[in-house]
């Protein structure tokens, strides 16, 4: 394949293959929450960390990581502070984040508009061998928290409350999903782009929950379309020029909708295979009483 043929193009789909892995793994934890939108907020924060970059001559994705993990942190604390006031904070702050990230942009003597482009949306031709690096640490970091933490992350996206019960350390568990999300959000910029990254977090894994009825398995369904659709972007932008974060979420979107229509068939077989065990199970009223679901009953 010529497509490896070039240093860039190496580097592009390795971090498409990275970012196809993080995003998934930190998005089906936000969406247990009900919290998709947060990569978007974030990726709004982190605006300001590229143009920060920029202006200090730092690290963009480094400096970006940084911002971000400050602004999902500060997010966290609306969130348990902020009551009915907590929406116009968050509004601030996101909207905050994408001015300050356009006015340090062109206050810095080497940065533009386009430099900026290349964050919102993407650009495979630009990722660097540092930017790779960062990402291959960044990742690293993301997967040790998303696998390592499964059972106590789980339980806090399900019932905050029953959680506490138990004696997790849920807030110190609510910041660490928050900062494993800012990151996944930087992992993901130079790939998908800071303003379509949310979508790479959330819609395999509303694809996966379609097909699958336990955590586990719509974690590495999710994480499957998540590999597939950013190598499949990445191929499809370099042999036909078209944007690779646009092409990517649209592959992903299809995704979701192909795992759909496959999910009301699927059903039907699940209720006939449960409606021919129930004639063999012991009546009901012999059954013993269900109790709250544990993490490996679902599959975690």
């Amino acid at each position: 394949m010529d497509i490896l043929d070039y240093a860039f193009m190496q580097r592009a789909l390795l971090a498409a293959v990275l970012v196809g892995i993080t995003a998934p793994a930190v998005g089906i934890y936000l969406v247990q929450r009900r919290q998709a939108l947060m990569g978007d907020g974030i990726g709004h924060v982190a605006m300001t960390g590229v143009g920060l970059g920029f202006l200090l001559s730092w690290s963009p994705v480094w400096m970006a990581t940084l911002v971000s993990v400050l602004g999902a942190v500060l997010m966290e604390l609306i969130r348990w502070y902020g009551r009915t006031r907590g929406d116009i904070a968050l509004a601030m702050l996101f909207y905050g984040g994408m001015a300050g990230g356009v006015m340090f942009i062109n206050l810095a003597p080497t940065g533009s508009n386009a430099n900026l482009t290349s964050y919102l949306f993407g650009s495979l031709s630009t990722v660097s061998q540092s930017d790779v690096t960062a990402i291959c640490v960044l990742a690293a970091f993301v997967v040790a928290v998303t696998l390592g933490l499964r059972r106590q992350l789980f339980a806090v996206s399900q019932d905050e409350e029953f959680a506490r019960v138990t004696g997790l350390p849920v807030r110190v568990l609510n910041l660490l999903t928050a900062v494993t999300a800012a990151v996944t959000v930087t992992v993901a910029m130079r790939v998908v782009g800071l303003l379509l990254v949310s979508a790479l977090m959330v819609v395999p894994v509303a694809a996966a929950q379609q097909i699958s009825r336990s955590f586990a398995a719509t974690f590495a369904i999710a994480v499957a379309i998540g590999v597939s659709v950013t190598i499949g972007g990445t191929v499809t932008s370099y042999y036909q020029d078209v944007p690779p974060g646009a092409t990517i979420v649209l592959l992903t979107i299809g995704a979701f909708i192909v795992l759909t229509a496959l999910a009301a068939p699927l059903a039907r077989r699940r209720a006939r295979a449960k409606a021919a065990s129930d004639t063999t199970a012991d009546p009901a009223e012999c059954a013993i009483p269900g109790s709250r679901a544990s993490a490996d009953e679902v599959g975690v």
